[in-house]
């Protein structure tokens, strides 16, 4: 292959935004390009925005018509917003998965537990491993992250080498994995990087994150020092954090009891692949009861106040096996997501309400970000000497701060692209060259909807302001027979005055009728919409909202 190849990549989620992640990597020029997916992520849904929509997936329209030139799918790590779209979308593209043991034994693990989820073939890669999918070399070189075997990728093509770093740190002392692998990222950077693509996550925080092994020792205090109870809420994917909590536990002469079905689920798979070697053996939910308080830790879901999660249920009283009171205390050892400080304010303030002591972050180290602050991102420019800089994974804000951070330390290039741009990486000089087909998908239930779908859009009307229902039976003459029926939902019982507004939409409901010239009335369509236009008025003169409207006129 020529040097006249051309190297782009196609971001379809995770820049502009948190989460979603998806991007693409072609090599090749026209309809001849050779593709390769790196991750294949979610969002959450905002239950305010999105009532009833579940998880946000990157629109892959794109990918399905390029289907034919698609060489695999990329894992970086395991993390929902990393991989959490595979079983929804991979039917949809159907090549091989390439992910390191963790990752697929968490991958497979999800597999088993949904609902009809695909057989996806999963290709195991050791850590630090390199493999070759058609005109790509793809290296895989450890980074210290919030889950275990985090993976930076050193994708290497005729157009030059490109790393995509996905979520990574430097931590020198991690509490699981080894840590973010400098030396090889200096030995690409000596042997010369064409693009860097890197996390954008912290690029608004000074400084460097603080190390895994600063929040182990700040927990084995506090929980060393609590008189009753303690409960513990963390990202279940944390595996270091879990481990930590369980060495503080068995320090303190506590037993873990594990409360949540992620929790048991990440930790079979972190047994499974060694990361929990030489941890005890944690209890299950049933014990809980029969473990006096000063020699019990509940270690919980729910960190981002998830309603049917364990510590919600907790903090709403009603968890059918684990229950806690005055002088008991909840560690939560996470941060707050930007979308869910409503619900998580709603469960601390549940178990205050309880006499709970909520110890944070905002008073004690017992939580850290797997993402890199300024100084970090610093470092990695640093080692690997790019050419290019294309910020990934943040808001425009954290983009163009880690872009001012490049053009700071002297790259010659930047480009702060978003998803759906087309991004000519080389050779030569690089740009912005087209727009791809991109979007967002909602899971409503068991079913993939898209953004402009019916559902969505009236989902949100109808959590706004309600609908009325109006039912009719006409002759063919056009004379009514019988009442209409009237049903309001989501409507207020009564207006100001105290008269029933479904009284009020009814005799709206008759003097529309009996206003409409008798031609009018033998047409059911006319009488469906001039008595949907004259209730959603009459319930706006009173409510001060236009509710949806559905007429169903019967012809008897």
């Amino acid at each position: 292959m020529g040097r006249s190849e051309e190297l782009v990549f196609g971001p379809l989620g995770g820049v502009g935004e948190i989460g979603m992640n998806l991007a693409l990597y072609g090599i090749g020029r026209g309809g001849k390009r050779r593709w390769i997916v790196v991750d294949c992520g979610v969002s959450f849904g905002d239950e305010e925005q999105l009532p009833g929509i579940d998880l946000i997936l990157p629109d892959i329209r794109f990918l399905e018509s390029e289907r034919k030139n698609l060489e695999a799918i990329v894992l970086t790590h395991a993390h929902e917003d990393h991989f959490g779209a595979l079983i929804d979308l991979w039917p949809r593209l159907g090549v091989p998965v390439y992910a390191t043991p963790f990752s697929a034994g968490l991958l497979e693990a999800k597999c088993a537990g949904e609902r009809n989820a695909p057989k996806i073939p999963i290709k195991v890669v050791p850590c630090g491993g390199r493999i070759t999918l058609g005109p790509f070399g793809v290296e895989f070189i450890p980074v210290s992250h919030s889950i275990p075997e985090a993976h930076s990728l050193a994708i290497t093509t005729s157009a030059g080498t490109v790393i995509h770093t996905g979520d990574w740190k430097i931590d020198p002392t991690p509490v699981v994995g080894p840590p973010t692998a400098e030396a090889r990222f200096r030995a690409l950077g000596d042997a010369g990087v064409l693009a860097l693509l890197s996390d954008s996550t912290n690029a608004t925080r000074e400084g460097r994150s603080p190390s895994e092994t600063e929040v182990a020792r700040s927990l084995a205090e506090l929980i060393a020092a609590s008189p009753a109870r303690v409960a513990v809420t963390t990202f279940a994917s944390n595996v270091g954090r879990i481990r930590a909590v369980a060495d503080a536990a068995r320090a303190a002469g506590r037993e873990v009891v594990l409360a949540g079905r992620a929790m048991e689920r990440i930790v079979q798979v972190a047994r499974e692949t060694g990361y929990l070697d030489g941890v005890q053996e944690f209890r299950g939910a049933d014990l809980y009861a029969r473990i006096p308080p000063r020699k019990v830790l509940a270690l919980c879901t729910g960190s981002q106040g998830e309603p049917r999660a364990a510590l919600a249920r907790i903090a709403e009283g009603d968890h059918p096996l684990v229950s806690m009171g005055r002088g008991d205390s909840v560690i939560f050892s996470s941060r707050t997501i930007p979308g869910n400080e409503k619900a998580v304010g709603r469960i601390m303030n549940g178990l205050i309400a309880q006499g709970i002591e909520v110890i944070t972050d905002r008073t004690h180290l017992v939580h850290v970000s797997g993402h890199p602050r300024r100084d970090e991102l610093r470092e990695m420019i640093s080692w690997v000497r790019p050419r290019l800089l294309v910020p990934l994974h943040g808001e425009p804000l954290h983009l163009s701060e880690h872009a001012a951070l490049g053009r700071a330390a002297g790259v010659p290039d930047i480009i702060t692209c978003r998803n759906g741009d087309l991004v000519h990486l080389g050779p030569g000089k690089p740009g912005i060259i087209d727009e791809l087909p991109s979007g967002r998908l909602f899971k409503d239930g068991w079913i993939l909807e898209e953004e402009r779908a019916r559902a969505v859009v009236e989902r949100r009307k109808l959590a706004f302001a309600g609908c009325a229902f109006i039912a009719l039976a006409l002759t063919a003459k056009g004379e009514m027979v019988g009442d209409p029926e009237v049903d309001l939902v989501g409507i207020p019982e009564k207006e100001p005055a105290g008269e029933l507004i479904a009284d009020l939409v009814y005799d709206a409901v008759l003097e529309t009728f009996e206003t409409l010239p008798k031609p009018r009335r033998r047409d059911p369509d006319a009488v469906a919409e001039s008595i949907r236009r004259a209730v959603r008025g009459t319930v706006a003169q009173v409510w001060g909202k236009k509710p949806m409207c559905h007429v169903h006129v019967l012809t008897v």
